[in-house]
This record gives C-alpha cells, structure tokens and sequence, in this order.
C-alpha cells in the first residue's frame, strides 16, 4: 500500500465518527446556515466601522433577496494606550469594541437570536504620523471585521433552530 493510499485510508477512518454523529456542514445542503442564505437584512450602516462590519457580514451571508430576518446592531468602540516609554511618549494602542446585536423575524417581530460580542486589535504608534494614522484605521478595521465574524458564528449556532 503506498503512502498516498494509507493517508487516504487513514482519512477515511477519521470522517467514520463525524458521519455516525449526525455531522453536517453548516453551508451544506443539510446545513443550517444554508437558512440563513441571502434572507438576513442587515442594518444600514452609518460609519466606516459599521460599513466594515455590515460588508463582512454580506460576503458571509450574501445580500438579502429574499428576507425574512432583520439583523440589528450596535458597535462600541474605546482605544486605550498599551505601551509607554520611560519618557511618556505611548508606542502601541488597544483598540477595544464590542458588537450587541439582535435578529429579529420580519413577519412576526419576534427577535429569534441576540447577544454582545466582543474582540480587540492593536496597532504600534512608533512610525510617522501618517503610519500611526493607517495603522489605527487598519485595526478599527480588522476589529469589525472580528465582530462581524463573531457575530456570524453566533448565528450558524442559531440557525438550525429557526424556521426555514
């Protein structure tokens, strides 16, 4: 038996338990998420933050053609300083934020799934004023698109309880 065939044997033997559990991908055919495709409107967003939020949670979700869920939210954000030098001149920010959010059934109004979220990013002030700039843009950034991915495993957890 050549190498390539124990490792696709082996493989085989792996995925015996996920098949006998039940296991099934959250985006395949038998997945919950799949209910969550293209039917969640999500809020319009009012800042850059929230366009970052809202645009990473579309990529995961696809736009809503048909919607039967509305999601609603609101991002908090507070930059505190981490690293100071003995001359008091700071050398890194914390960028800290937290997402609360609801999802609620357009026809009934009922919120179906809701909760806080929460993540941060960081970034290094030791550059120019224009480095130091992009790179807290950079992790405002990156700190949405940390919470919309929170956000979006929340509702894969939630999804195979709501209705198709």
């Amino acid at each position: 038996m050549s190498l390539s065939d124990r490792r696709l044997f082996l493989l085989g033997l792996a995925a015996l338990p996920l098949a006998a559990c039940g296991f099934t991908p959250a985006y395949g055919p038998e997945g919950g998420a799949s209910a969550l495709r293209g039917r969640v409107l999500v809020q319009t967003p009012q800042t850059k933050q929230d366009f970052d939020f809202v645009a990473r949670l579309d990529s995961r979700l696809g736009r809503a053609t048909d919607a039967a869920y509305d999601l609603g939210y609101s991002i908090s954000t507070s930059r505190q300083s981490g690293g100071i030098t003995a001359s008091n001149v700071t050398t890194r920010y914390t960028l800290q934020g937290s997402a609360t959010w609801t999802l609620t059934e357009r026809d009934s109004g009922e919120r179906v799934a809701g909760g806080t979220v929460r993540a941060f990013a960081s970034w290094s002030a030791t550059g120019t004023t224009v480095a130091s700039l992009a790179a807290e843009d950079d992790a405002a950034r990156r700190l949405s698109i940390m919470l919309a991915d929170q956000v979006m495993l929340r509702l894969i957890a939630a999804a195979p309880s709501l209705t198709p």
